[in-house]
């Protein structure tokens, strides 16, 4: 996840991130906070533990608590459509879940001040938003690559 992010790091909120944790959720459940808290703990040790780091620690829980939720699809269209869509909400929503902590860290708590700071940065988690569907289609091959191997499990499927 970390390398991932390191190499597409020239495109503006465009990463493979959110695709990595909505796939090793699917296969690993609860394990996948592992790879995710590796992932975060690394980027925050390569580019520093200020403040706009903090978000992260909970940014990327909130897509792996929605990613939990999603059962097994037996349709693999309704699958992908699904992971997609999920992938491209945490991307538009990004902005304003990072939103409340810097509400508490440079406003003050001023929550007036939340409003404006979602929408100027409503370009960028557009951007993040399109880069996240279009990732998101990696989700369903990746899985079945992974289910494959030791340590996955195998949840319930839903009737469509």
């Amino acid at each position: 996840m970390f390398v991932s992010d390191l190499a597409m790091e020239v495109l503006p909120n465009i990463h493979l991130i959110a695709m990595f944790t909505v796939t090793f959720t699917a296969v690993y459940r609860i394990k996948a906070l592992i790879p995710l808290y590796v992932y975060v703990f690394l980027t925050g040790l390569y580019s520093g533990f200020a403040p706009w780091w903090v978000p992260y620690v909970y940014v990327w829980t909130v897509l792996w608590a929605v990613a939990m939720f999603l059962p097994k699809f037996k349709n693999p269209l309704i699958a992908a459509t699904v992971y997609m869509a999920v992938c491209g909400l945490h991307g538009i929503l990004f902005g304003v879940l990072y939103a409340p902590a810097q509400v508490l860290m440079f406003f003050g708590g001023d929550w007036s001040k939340m409003l404006p700071w979602i929408l100027a940065g409503l370009p960028f988690d557009i951007a993040h938003c399109i880069g996240n569907i279009f990732a998101g289609i990696l989700v369903l091959p990746l899985t079945k690559v992974l289910m494959k191997l030791p340590g996955a499990v195998v949840p319930k499927t839903t009737k469509e």
